[in-house]
Parts: C-alpha cells; sequence; structure tokens
C-alpha cells in the first residue's frame, strides 16, 4: 500500500502570521486536552484514589465473559466505545491537521525530524500530556508525518501517548498495586524507544532522505514563506484527515466489538492459568480496541474470576499500546510491512510483560 508521504502540504504563512498560527495551535491544544484529557483525569484521579476502582470491563462488563458474537455485541461496545472517545477524538483531528498548517515545519524538523534518540525523546515528551489513546493519537501522528516528522519519533509519539498516559499510570497503581504501576512504567518505555527505534531502522531510506531535503528546504524559506491566510489550508487539512481515517476507524471498530467473545474467551481459574492463554492475549490485546485506561478494569475484572498474572501483565500493555483500528490509521503514512512488524513487536512485549510477571511472582 502506497503511503501519502509523496509531498507536504506547503505552509501557507508569511512570517508574521507565523507567530498567531501557532499561537491559535497552542490554544487549540490547551483548550481541547484541558477539556477532553486533564480536568476529567484529574477528577477521575481523586475519585479512584479513594475507591480503587474504575468502572467496569469494556470487554465483559461485570461478568467473566464477553457477550456472544453478533450485531447487539457490536452496536453496545460502538455505542459504549464512542461515548467514552468522542472528545478526545475531535481534538486529535483538530491537532493532526492543525500541526500540518498552523506549526511552522522548520520547527518539526529540527527537533523530530531526524531519526535517532533525541527525536524520539522529544516526540515522547510531547506525548505524555496528550494522554489519548492509540485510535486518537493515530490522527496527530499522520499530521506530524504528512509534515516529516522522522518515522521513529511519530511512532515514539504514538506509542507513547497510551503508554507514557500519567493518568493510567496512577489508575494501575491505586487499582491493581503500584508493583504493577512499576512493571508497566519499564515495559511502557521499552516499548516506546525500542520501537521507535526500530521503526526509523526499517524506514531507515525514507527517514533520511525526506528529513534532510526538507530541513535545507525550510532552513532557505521554502513552504513556510508562502503568503495567504491559514483558515482554510486548516480546514482543507481536517477534511482530509477526517474523510480518510473515521471510515475505516468506525468498520472496525464495529467488528472488534461484534468479535470480542472470540479473542476474550469466558474466564475461569483453570482457564486463567493455561500456558497458551499467554500468547493468545498478547495477539488478542495487540489488535483489540480500548479507551484510554480501559484496559485497567479489563484486568482487574478478568483476574477476579482467574486470569493468572502472566495474562494479566501481557493485557495491560498490549491493550492500550496499539489496536487494528489506530494502525489502519497509520496506514496513511506508514507502508504496512512496518506497521505488522509493530503489531509483531507489541506482541512480543506482551509475552515479555507476562513472562516477567511470572517470575517476579505477582
Amino acid at each position: 500500500m502506497e503511503t501519502s508521504l509523496s509531498r507536504p502540504p506547503r505552509h501557507p504563512l508569511q512570517a508574521a502570521h507565523r507567530g498567531l498560527a501557532f499561537g491559535l495551535f497552542l490554544l487549540v491544544a490547551v483548550a481541547g486536552l484541558l477539556v477532553a484529557k486533564w480536568l476529567p483525569y484529574f477528577r477521575e484521579t481523586m475519585a479512584v484514589a479513594v475507591t480503587h476502582r474504575l468502572g467496569p470491563s469494556m470487554v465483559t462488563g461485570g461478568g467473566a465473559a464477553a457477550p456472544a458474537v453478533g450485531w447487539r455485541a457490536a452496536v453496545g461496545y460502538a455505542t459504549a466505545y464512542y461515548r467514552s472517545v468522542w472528545k478526545a477524538l475531535a481534538v486529535a483531528l483538530l491537532l493532526g491537521s492543525a500541526v500540518q498548517v498552523l506549526v511552522p515545519r522548520r520547527w518539526l524538523l529540527r527537533l523530530m525530524g531526524r531519526r535517532g534518540l533525541g527525536s524520539r525523546a522529544v516526540a515522547s515528551l510531547v506525548a505524555v500530556p496528550s494522554m489519548m489513546c492509540s485510535c486518537c493519537s493515530a490522527p496527530v501522528t499522520v499530521g506530524m508525518r504528512r509534515s516529516r516528522v522522522s518515522p521513529g519519533a511519530g511512532m515514539a509519539y504514538f506509542l507513547g501517548n497510551p503508554l507514557l498516559n500519567p493518568a493510567s499510570l496512577l489508575f494501575t497503581g491505586f487499582v491493581l498495586g503500584w508493583r504493577w504501576s512499576l512493571l508497566r512504567v519499564v515495559m511502557a518505555l521499552a516499548m516506546v524507544f525500542g520501537v521507535g527505534a526500530l521503526v526509523d531502522r526499517w524506514m531507515a531510506g525514507e527517514a533520511a532522505g525526506d528529513a534532510g531535503e526538507l530541513l535545507g528546504a525550510a532552513l532557505d524559506g521554502g513552504a513556510d514563506d508562502e503568503g495567504g491566510a491559514f483558515w482554510i489550508p486548516w480546514l482543507k487539512a481536517l477534511a482530509r484527515l477526517s474523510v480518510t481515517l473515521l471510515p475505516e476507524y468506525v468498520v472496525i471498530v464495529f467488528l472488534l466489538g461484534a468479535v470480542r467473545a472470540l479473542l476474550f474467551p469466558a474466564m475461569s481459574p483453570a482457564l486463567g492459568r493455561s500456558l497458551w492463554l499467554l500468547p493468545a492475549l498478547s495477539v488478542a490485546g495487540t489488535l483489540f480496541v480500548i479507551p484510554t485506561a480501559a484496559e485497567i478494569p479489563v484486568v482487574e475484572t478478568l483476574m477476579s474470576f482467574g486470569l493468572g498474572a502472566g495474562p494479566a501483565a501481557a493485557l495491560l500493555v498490549t491493550l492500550p499500546a496499539v489496536s487494528l483500528p489506530s494502525l489502519a490509521m497509520l496506514g496513511q503514512v506508514y507502508p504496512w510491512r512496518v506497521l505488522v512488524r509493530v503489531a509483531v513487536a507489541v506482541a512480543l512485549a506482551g509475552l515479555v510483560s507476562g513472562g516477567a510477571a511470572l517470575a517476579l511472582g505477582f
């Protein structure tokens, strides 16, 4: 599949407009994240610190098994899922389009345009306050890649949102215990920086050529110095992002909700400690889609019905990291050969996490 990186959108900003445009980007980012993420998570953190509960499981409700495969399971899950993520998704689409138009490309290229640890570290730091799930971080990642952020930095931002989310780390500690939170931090850092480095290597030719070429053009003037207003290009970028990403996203979430009983079998103590369950749930967690922090009540509920520590640890890191719909969205800016490798790497990280939990006696 061809990725849509042949030519980035040209910035329509004169020098006098850049400050205003970037100020608008910051306003949208801060106001959007305040409403969709920061305030709700602050209130929820205060409540979870007292109750040590985070609500019912998105997968099975309060029971040991997910609903039977079918239409009702699909509608029920999609309704609950979109009710949870719609604000964050709207903010993600605004930011993913705004980063292509309102942020001077030369700034992005200097900070995150080159392959290497520096670019990945900056992207990871930017991801921490975003606090988005994988499907909401994907549109922003698409916008960043269309502005020629390096492949590894884009992947570090994408993975860093759900894995380095400070609210999710606190929720994990309050609900499951602080050793689970520590395990999650260690695995998150390994996945964000490790997979980011691998993506830079897998796309070495593309990363070096595009970033270097555009960095030179930006420093010479180039795209940032085109004249005109920025509202129409922003709206065009928003429309393009929505039209290319949302249809497949909606369909895949619906289908995953319908078949979740196949991915997560009815739990019992005997099943929960079966050897085959660890790799099976590592794959299921990699494919399935959840809102931010929903992996915690999923793990808590399944453990109450007999899920062992190994498979639980695998779900704790694979469920938030990626999902089939988020990978489908990234197909706009990454080759599918790379995305398949990313999915395999996440599933393997689930195996490592599960093995560590068993070895440490969780």
